[in-house]
């Protein structure tokens, strides 16, 4: 151990009169820059006793502390640029909301509003009625309810109708989506007994049937969300479901989970079960999502009868699984715009879906060209995107990529992923490919600008 650089090691008093640290304390507060400084002169001592280190000088120490405060102050939570080509990225924050959905969310958090307050009877209301009239209008179901998530929906579904008492499924949908979400561990968690029919790939009316007994209290049908069974397959409809049900006087509960409101076929995708079609077929309860296909913020969407809501809304879980004012203003706004007709112009999610292909090789083309300009070496290559966030399993919309052919692909992911804001691109055919699709126009000079620095960077 150096005695002498321990006794190089400057005061708190003194690091904090640094200039630099004077002008941070300014920015970052007393406390938080004072704490800061115990902890970096806590650890260069340490490490001066450990491995006998220089001590840094009081210029570098103070430099230190400004860059720690930086540092700490930043957002654990930032904007990406998305360049993967997965429209719904769960891990990015699945669906983007239209300018009026943030704009909703900006006003409703700003000021006092009637989340729950009836403004005609001038007496306490419900924050449910802010989405329930716009859920009935465009599903045509009797009545809704809005939790925090999908997941919640379906547990809280199963906890108001089947506790204690048996829920019929298909084997082959016993699913587990991402996160280790798994539908027989939400079944177990609502205290209904779980009751498996049929086999894997195949399910068939008799098996439901069969099964049906005194302690049966409901169907369920989920969807497969982020996989798909081909070949020697069959299931029983929704409609053959909801006819079993009414015969044995038993609710169906139908998990879309992604949920769309629009026809996925219309834009060269399969079939993606609509929420209107599941209610007209009678589903007792649908659950879909807020954040995937709907194209809105984070919620779980519950609509069906009013009977079987109502005793939804009853349940104490229901509070514990409430949404704020922001989301419901967003789901409000969101919703509106398939109300006019105008989710494809709207809502980013369908702009995305919606895009043609002359306009991303138009786009990918502009950032070759531009790329090269600054001598960057970069091509145009035909790729595919994804929807993503476990909907329409192995569809994919093609596409323009933009490759950066002969640069080391995982060194400059590193190097992109670094920047300020971050760009998350994905690595096809050992080269690092950038996909139009799913970047906004206005984030494409910054794109393009992160794309340089990265390219010049990566040999350093």
């Amino acid at each position: 151990m150096s005695t002498a650089e321990l006794r190089n090691l400057p005061s708190i008093d003194r690091l904090l009169q640094a200039e630099v640290v004077v002008q941070a304390r300014q920015q970052f507060g007393q406390e938080l820059t004072l704490q800061t400084a115990r902890e970096l002169l806590e650890a260069v001592r340490s490490d001066i006793i450990a491995t006998d280190a220089t001590c840094p000088s009081l210029p570098e120490l103070a430099l230190t502390l400004v860059e720690q405060l930086q540092l700490l102050s930043r957002p654990t939570l930032r904007p990406v640029i998305n360049a993967t080509g997965v429209i719904i990225h769960t891990n990015l924050g699945r669906a983007l909301l239209s300018d009026e959905a943030r704009a909703a969310m900006d006003s409703a958090g700003a000021g006092y509003s009637n989340l729950e307050y009836e403004l005609e009877a001038g007496q306490r209301g419900s924050r449910y009625v802010h989405a329930v009239d716009l859920l009935r209008r465009l599903t045509g179901a009797e009545d809704a309810l809005v939790v925090n998530n999908n997941a919640s929906a379906v547990l809280l579904c199963l906890m108001a109708l089947a506790r204690d008492r048996e829920v019929i499924i298909s084997r082959g949908q016993l699913v587990e989506i991402g996160g280790g979400f798994r539908i027989p561990d939400v079944l177990q968690t609502s205290g209904a007994r779980l009751v498996e029919v049929g086999t894997t790939n195949r399910t068939h009316l008799a098996d439901y049937v069969d099964a049906i007994g005194p302690a049966t209290a409901a169907l369920l049908r989920v969807h497969s969300s982020n996989f798909r069974q081909v070949g020697f397959t069959a299931e029983v409809s929704l409609a053959d479901l909801v006819a079993l049900g009414r015969e044995h006087g038993l609710p169906v509960v139908d998990d879309l989970g992604s949920g769309t409101l629009l026809d996925t076929t219309t834009y060269g995708l399969g079939y993606e079960p609509r929420v209107q079609d599941s209610v007209q077929a009678g589903a007792t309860l649908v659950t879909f999502s807020g954040d995937k296909l709907l194209g809105g913020p984070q919620a779980g969407l519950i609509v069906g009868s009013s009977e079987t809501i109502a005793r939804l809304r009853r349940h104490p879980l229901t509070r514990a699984l409430r949404v704020d004012k922001t989301t419901l203003a967003a789901l409000a706004a969101t919703l509106t715009h398939y109300l006019r007709g105008e989710a494809t112009a709207k809502l980013p999610v369908w702009r995305m879906i919606a895009a043609s292909g002359d306009a991303l090789a138009a786009r990918a083309t502009e950032w070759t060209a531009a790329l090269r300009a600054a001598g960057v070496s970069a091509e145009v290559w035909p790729g595919e995107s994804t929807v993503g966030g476990g909907s329409l399993p192995g569809e994919t919309l093609p596409t323009s990529l933009l490759a950066l052919p002969g640069l080391p692909p995982d060194r400059l992911a590193g190097l992109l992923r670094a920047g300020d804001p971050p760009v998350i691109a994905r690595i096809t055919r050992d080269t690092l490919v950038l996909d139009p699709r799913t970047v906004a126009a206005v984030d494409e000079e910054t794109l393009l600008r992160q794309v340089i620095r990265a390219a010049t960077d990566q040999n350093t």
